[in-house]
């Protein structure tokens, strides 16, 4: 879109990666990515959320336990999502929890940065949560919403083209 193309840009150059070369990630760049998250919005401000940053082999192992595909294996690292239900907005009207939809928008600026630093992300919610909050010791409260592997790309990995729905199927104007 011409009215803002590095965004625009960026958005399609975000991708499921699904395949990692051998190349370490730094913990430098790992932080200069999770930097972005501490700038996404959230309901009154709460942030309630916790990344790990998992990036140990015996750690890395217990990850891969919960969701077990090839692909998932071979990022160097993964960085964990969590929500923290008793931090959440709750709407007054009905109660709703807003912890999924806080950590959701926090999560994509986390791979939308990861993306401007040449790496590759997947988010990953079909996971086992109870090999995870045992792996991790996660308390009471917190839930583990998504696994982000992290690497660099594959060489010759290409970036997929996007099948998404026209601007009129997801549109409506005034009543639905």
């Amino acid at each position: 879109m011409e009215q803002y193309p590095h965004f625009y840009t960026l958005s399609e150059r975000r991708y499921s990666c699904r395949g990692y070369s051998d190349r370490p990630v730094t913990r430098d760049l790992i932080m200069a990515t999770i930097d972005a998250v501490r700038l996404a919005p959230s309901a009154c401000n709460r942030q309630p959320w916790k990344f790990l940053v998992i990036d140990t082999p015996e750690l890395r192992h217990a990850i891969q336990k919960s969701y077990d595909r090839e692909w998932f294996n071979s990022a160097p690292v993964y960085v964990v999502a969590l929500g923290l239900h008793d931090e959440a907005w709750h709407r007054p009207f009905d109660g709703k929890d807003h912890t999924d939809v806080d950590v959701s928008i926090a999560v994509e600026h986390f791979c939308l940065a990861a993306t401007t630093l040449g790496l590759g992300t997947c988010w990953v919610c079909n996971f086992d949560p109870a090999v995870l909050v045992e792996a991790l010791s996660l308390p009471e409260g917190v839930e583990p919403i998504a696994i982000i592997p992290v690497g660099y790309p594959l060489d010759g990995e290409a970036i997929p083209v996007k099948k998404r729905k026209a601007l009129d199927e997801i549109v409506k104007w005034g009543k639905y």
